[in-house]
């Protein structure tokens, strides 16, 4: 998508970032929930970070997180 391929850019990210239009990754990684919406109950994407290693193995998941902070969480985790 246009608008990833821009983060990317400005960010210089040095990898591929996705987009899951048909939600297949969100039922897999079961991170689509109910939630509210100025007063309505909608489906959305609970912001969750999940580690894979070369395996492609999900070794850590943190589940509905806040960005504040959040970074330095992984990084603790990632370094210790």
């Amino acid at each position: 998508m246009k608008s990833h391929q821009s983060f990317k850019e400005k960010n210089q990210l040095p990898f591929e970032l996705i987009s899951d239009q048909e939600r297949v990754l969100h039922e897999a990684y079961g991170v689509l929930k109910e939630k509210n919406m100025f007063g309505k109950k909608v489906m959305g994407t609970e912001r969750s970070t999940f580690i894979i290693n070369e395996e492609g193995i999900v070794v850590k998941e943190f589940r509905g997180v806040k960005s504040k902070g959040h970074v330095a969480d992984v990084l603790e985790y990632l370094m210790g």
